[in-house]
């Protein structure tokens, strides 16, 4: 797997730099929840073969390539893409005729709003996913109506307009769930793909938290083997294959990602944060958070 990560802010420094102007607005603000849209054009270079930072779903009315991954896919119909940001991807164009939308959002959109928390349950985004579904003529009116929608309202001046654009992209996740929710027999699926569909199932089921009174159970690679009746070398090594990552990395991530929401979204103080997400002391909770934000929890608790 390609070690090169694309953030968010790559992929506009790329734009810029080959003198596309794909985006109606490209202000984009470090940390913070974005969103953004566009309608999709022919491009006559081959996009980088990266691993991103950011989820982007494409709706595609053309032919052209993908390599994601180890696989090559064409696409020859319309159809959605929900590519895994671990796994590196690369689109080329084949032919000019280059019609409908993608949009791209940041971790912090995705997880900073409830509308989404039954999708990081599920088959999208996911390593072990497949990432394109080919539509009816159909469900590519309702993909083109979804699009639509958000398109048209992130260039609107409508106050309540990332409310609605979340529905609609719920809606169009609904979509894509409801056209492949049998297209994958977990019994048909490698033992290694199993067993992190598992331990991503578990991992995800944990989140939200709702009260200090239930903190958070399954905390280390060995709480979560031991739950899955596995020895823990087997259960590291099986995610490694899939994702890359460690257990410990991902459990991290998820971890610090429900840290931002706990200090965002509710009253509790610091100490009742850190608890609840398993941390024993204050200071081992000060550590870990200042270590993944490069700010102390109480600093970006208090921007908010």
């Amino acid at each position: 797997m390609s070690d090169q990560l694309e953030t968010i802010e790559d992929y506009y420094r790329r734009l810029r730099k080959n003198q596309m102007k794909m985006f109606d607005s490209d202000d984009f603000e470090t940390g913070k929840s974005h969103f953004n849209v566009s309608m999709r054009k022919y491009c006559s270079f081959k996009s980088p073969y990266n691993r991103r930072d950011y989820y982007k779903v494409s709706f595609i009315l053309g032919n052209g390539t993908f390599q994601y991954g180890s696989h090559e896919l064409y696409i020859d119909r319309p159809a959605l893409f929900f590519p895994s940001p671990n796994i590196p991807y690369s689109w080329e164009c084949d032919g000019d005729l280059q019609e409908g939308y993608f949009c791209l959002f940041n971790q912090e959109f995705f997880n900073e709003n409830s509308e989404f928390n039954l999708f990081k349950k599920t088959s999208l985004f996911k390593e072990w996913s497949k990432p394109i579904i080919f539509l009816t003529d159909e469900q590519t009116q309702l993909a083109t109506l979804y699009f639509q929608q958000m398109y048209k309202l992130n260039n609107s001046a409508y106050p309540f307009r990332c409310g609605s654009i979340k529905s609609h992209l719920a809606s169009l996740m609904h979509l894509a769930l409801e056209i492949r929710v049998d297209d994958i027999n977990p019994n048909e699926l490698p033992a290694n793909i199993r067993l992190y569909r598992l331990f991503d199932e578990l991992l995800n089921k944990q989140f939200p938290l709702d009260s200090p009174a239930y903190p958070l159970g399954l905390k280390t690679a060995s709480d979560f083997a031991e739950h899955l009746n596995v020895h823990v070398n087997h259960l590291n090594s099986s995610v490694k294959s899939v994702t890359q990552l460690t257990t410990t990395q991902i459990i991290k991530e998820r971890v610090f990602e429900e840290s931002k929401n706990l200090l965002k979204y509710t009253n509790w103080d610091i100490a009742e944060i850190g608890y609840t997400l398993g941390f024993d002391q204050p200071s081992h909770f000060n550590n870990f958070f200042k270590k993944h934000a490069e700010v102390s929890p109480l600093k970006f608790k208090n921007a908010y």
